[in-house]
């Protein structure tokens, strides 16, 4: 069908504009209408060049939140739902979420259910959206499920922020001490080297050990860029195996301050993930079959899967999670109450919301106790490296005097 422009004004004066699939000018003419809306203006919109680039790029969690949570305030209207996906088309600014939307849009207006039509983008709804989406479609609420998994989608984008304000200052400090030094290697140090040949004194060890890694620097510089891709490039080629994943994540869960943080991260994503599955009314196994997709870490899904296994059994949840020895004790008894009272779904979110705070303290925490090594790190390198030059400067000074 051919896309029209169109602009038009509401009962009230409001001038509003955008962009609608229609089979015809009437067809559309008469949509806005039953909208309220008195058309001024309709045209057809004319072809754009369209380049196909190889380059995939996923929609933004955050711009998914929107969606859902606006998909779900005009189901709650009583808007049908094809119509509703029409106007949410015409909004989206993202080309490559409207084309989906889009399709979507198609596939339901063609018989399609929601959920069948949402899976055929894994890239943009994944498993636990969709999973949702047929619990909310079954059950006749699928308004409420849609405002579920918004407030999902943005507590759990809160939380990887979270992680990665952690992450960003060191990596800042560390990323400008080493520019900082390899200027001075490349730059400054030689200078320092012309001028002690000319002098014609013997120079200290430390000042000896600086020219000499400025010498090589300088020297192999070219190949410290290629020889960096090619070490980031064996590592992910490495993190992709299951031996190299498995490993990785284990010893990143051992680390002394970082795996706490994760560790913190990974119980709030499992909580936050099963209380939404449960309280939306998807069995516990299909619930915790989804979770361990979203856990992120290796060693966690595979605690997980063992715990769903062990529930298949016969055991209870609390059971198998407390012999994986990753979750923490409180979490255990919480769940183990949860279960004896049928309301597992509530404990899992108060769960999710105590450790979303105690990743909070963790972040301030790790940022406070790096703060201090960072400041020795840049003491002992750029002081070191500074003092090293004006070693031989002192002792010509002493000299002379």
């Amino acid at each position: 069908m051919p896309i029209y422009k169109w602009e038009g004004k509401t009962a009230k004066g409001m001038t509003k504009k955008g962009e609608l699939e229609a089979p015809s000018e009437s067809a559309l003419r008469v949509h806005l209408r039953q909208q309220g809306i008195i058309p001024t203006k309709v045209a057809p919109k004319g072809k754009e060049i369209q380049i196909s680039l190889p380059i995939k790029r996923k929609v933004k969690q955050r711009a998914i939140a929107i969606f859902t949570r606006q998909l779900a305030t005009m189901i709650d209207a009583g808007l049908p739902l094809v119509q509703s996906l029409d106007v949410l088309a015409s909004q989206q600014e993202d080309k490559m979420f409207k084309k989906i939307i889009r399709e979507i849009r198609e596939d339901v207006e063609g018989g399609s259910t929601f959920a069948g039509a949402l899976r055929k983008h894994p890239h943009t709804f994944n498993e636990l959206y969709t999973n949702l989406v047929v619990a909310g479609e079954e059950g006749g609420i699928l308004d409420n499920i849609l405002i579920r998994l918004a407030n999902y989608i943005e507590k759990a984008e809160a939380l990887k922020k979270k992680v990665k304000s952690a992450l960003v200052y060191p990596g800042v400090i560390v990323t400008v001490a080493v520019l900082v030094v390899m200027i001075l290697m490349i730059f400054v140090i030689p200078v320092f080297e012309t001028m002690f040949k000319s002098a014609g004194q013997s120079l200290p060890l430390p000042t000896l050990i600086v020219l000499s890694i400025s010498k090589f620097i300088k020297k192999y510089i070219l190949l410290f860029i290629p020889a960096m891709i090619l070490l980031v490039y064996f590592f992910r080629r490495f993190y992709r195996t299951e031996y190299g994943k498995t490993l990785i994540d284990r010893l990143l869960l051992k680390l002394p301050v970082f795996g706490i943080l994760l560790k913190k991260v990974s119980v709030a994503r499992f909580a936050r993930t099963l209380g939404t599955l449960v309280s939306s009314g998807v069995p516990i196994l299909d619930g915790l079959h989804i979770v361990s997709k979203t856990a992120g870490n290796r060693t966690i899904e595979t605690a997980i899967l063992n715990a769903r296994a062990s529930i298949r059994e016969g055991e209870t949840i609390a059971e198998p999670l407390n012999r994986s020895g990753i979750f923490p004790p409180m979490v255990i008894q919480m769940i183990s109450v949860g279960e004896s009272t049928g309301a597992l779904d509530s404990m899992l979110a108060k769960i999710a919301d105590f450790f979303e705070e105690e990743v909070d303290v963790a972040v301030g925490n790790l940022t406070s106790l790096l703060e201090p090594f960072l400041m020795i790190f840049l003491g002992v390198v750029i002081g070191g490296v500074v003092i090293s030059m004006y070693l031989p400067i002192f002792q010509m000074a002493s000299a002379i005097h």
